[in-house]
């Protein structure tokens, strides 16, 4: 399976001119709140193509309310600078097997797709708030996604190739990859967590110390940084990944282990 590694892959893609938009879309968003405190939670996708309007009424009502914008990380404008992806080194697998060969045929699947980073939520909602004048910050620095991308398990070679037969029954890698993104994508723009609840049960399955890494960690860390910005009066709009908000390890569930119930708000 094409795990939700894509998503962070695509977002190594060189931006392009957003597409025309359309339809409406209703990605998901949630709250917590106290007394003196709010936080909108939003699932975002990385890159998009620019079809739906989705930084609608809802959404761009809550981060106009919101003193500050808080993202997975800040991806350097010129990400190759010495010592940062000048760092990335490929897991010690067969090249058809390695991650960077995953991430190479997840961009050109994206752009196959008309998927963009330049039109991606993550990208549309940091130029708006820098615009506006807001604190953007991120959950993790980039040399931390970078050395976790560094140890992610490498998946393992098969031992021999299929028969021919299974060569010309199965879908094309790249086809499947694209299928994927282009379903993940739809979910997203429809608020549907069921889409993203399946394909991490499929990540768990093929790769558990992968999702472990990619979501169980990094979920429980971020909720404790939300626990503790709750003690701070003030409204912050955090968008991270739609799939840390589904699931039984999600975002939102480790909230609520730790006493902080959310609320769907769109």
């Amino acid at each position: 399976m094409v795990s939700l590694l894509v998503a962070t892959a695509l977002a190594a893609a060189v931006p392009a001119d957003a597409a025309p938009q359309a339809a409406v879309a209703e990605p998901a968003m949630f709250v917590v709140r106290d007394a003196d405190t709010t936080i909108y939670i939003f699932g975002t996708f990385h890159a998009l193509d620019g079809q739906a309007r989705w930084f609608n009424a809802p959404v761009r009502a809550a981060l106009e309310q919101s003193q500050e914008l808080v993202l997975e990380t800040l991806v350097p404008e010129q990400p190759t600078l010495p010592g940062q992806l000048s760092q990335f080194r490929a897991p010690s697998v067969t090249p058809s097997a390695s991650f960077l060969a995953t991430t190479r045929m997840a961009i050109s699947a994206g752009r196959a797709q008309g998927m963009q980073v330049n039109n991606g939520a993550d990208m549309v909602l940091r130029r708006e708030a820098e615009a506006e004048g807001k604190r953007v910050e991120g959950l993790e620095t980039f040399e931390f996604q970078l050395d976790m991308f560094n140890h992610m398990p490498a998946a393992e070679a098969p031992a021999m190739p299929p028969p021919a037969s299974k060569r010309q029954t199965s879908a094309a890698p790249m086809e499947s990859l694209s299928q994927a993104m282009s379903e993940m994508q739809a979910a997203w723009k429809r608020g549907d967590q069921s889409v993203f609840v399946r394909m991490l049960g499929q990540l768990k399955t093929a790769s558990p110390d992968t999702y472990r890494m990619m979501f169980t960690e990094r979920n429980a860390r971020w909720a404790d940084w939300i626990r503790a910005r709750m003690q701070a009066p003030g409204t912050v709009f955090v968008a991270v990944g739609a799939g840390h908000l589904a699931g039984s390890d999600s975002l939102l569930v480790r909230l609520a282990e730790r006493g902080i119930p959310s609320e769907r708000v769109y």
